[in-house]
């Protein structure tokens, strides 16, 4: 008897990031506008990377969140962004890091993989590229994320500590995943960083198989949280292998995020998307402001999952 092969409901997923601090309605709202853009896009024909490019590029947008408008600054007082993104069916990718002045990280990411022979910019070169590609210039205004910003009396602090990572709670990297009839996958990312950062610093968001990964006889995912610890755990590739494996979403995530707790006291949440449809958002730090539509009802906007 020939075996039945499943038809993914098409459905898109995304997070405003994880952390300490709990996230406002106006990101909750932003979020869900995001989804129902992102779907709207899938429904239209579009392909997920389309839908996961646009969603990002919303969340950027806004100024609510670590991330193009709303991007946290270096200690030298520049913000410096880097995204990713990625599709599951030739696994195409582009990313770039340390981008100054543009309004859409991601936009550049995506011309990086479609336009480019490469993988991933940085710093000046990338800005070049933005340039050329003639991608959108930021033009700075208070946002509400900015009124948030470090403190001036820890500016002159040694970054290196985890815990005042923690005790700022800032990791409000956004990204999305999102997966169409056919099976096709595709994630991304982006970010401003974290707080209290040296001039100069890159997280997982665009490293390729640690802030985000999608194959499609696997999965697709998404990650936020402290990147240091995501890249030693190459948290993004890890989960897709097990999904390769045959493990759930749920399992796959469990399983990831305790290792990394245990073995390096990282702190992450992550979207996760298998193949058939099936996800999972999961998080060990106390809120992740994530969400989930699949076109029927109305979109599911939270700030905390199991």
């Amino acid at each position: 008897m020939p075996k039945l092969t499943l038809i993914p409901t098409p459905k898109v997923l995304i997070h405003g990031g994880a952390g300490s601090r709990q996230p406002t309605h106006s990101q909750s709202m932003c979020l869900t506008e995001a989804l129902i853009g992102g779907y709207e896009i899938l429904k239209t024909g579009h392909s997920p990377l389309d839908a996961v490019e646009s969603m990002i590029g919303y969340l950027e947008e806004s100024g609510l969140f670590n991330a193009g408008r709303g991007s946290l600054r270096q200690l030298d007082g520049t913000q410096r962004m880097d995204a990713s993104i990625m599709e599951g069916q030739t696994l195409s990718a582009g990313a770039v890091a340390g981008l100054e002045g543009y309004l859409h990280p991601i936009h550049a990411a995506r011309r990086i993989m479609t336009d480019t022979d490469h993988v991933l910019m940085a710093g000046p070169h990338a800005n070049r590229l933005a340039r050329f590609f003639g991608l959108a210039r930021m033009t700075h205004r208070k946002t509400p994320i900015e009124q948030k910003r470090i403190p001036r009396s820890i500016k002159n602090i040694n970054p290196k500590s985890h815990d005042l990572y923690r005790k700022m709670g800032v990791f409000d990297t956004v990204g999305a995943v999102a997966i169409d009839r056919a099976g096709h996958l595709a994630a991304g990312a982006s970010t401003g960083g974290v707080a209290v950062m040296l001039p100069g610093r890159v997280g997982d968001t665009p490293l390729i198989g640690a802030g985000v990964y999608a194959d499609n006889t696997a999965g697709a995912i998404s990650m936020t949280g402290l990147g240091e610890s995501i890249i030693r755990a190459g948290m993004a590739k890890h989960m897709a292998i097990l999904l390769g494996l045959g493990w759930t979403p749920v399992r796959a995530a469990n399983y990831a995020l305790k290792a990394l707790v245990s073995r390096i006291q990282g702190e992450a949440g992550c979207l996760i998307l298998d193949r058939t449809g099936r996800f999972a958002i999961r998080h060990t730090t106390p809120w992740m402001s994530a969400g989930y539509w699949n076109g029927r009802g109305k979109p599911i906007v939270k700030n905390r999952f199991p």
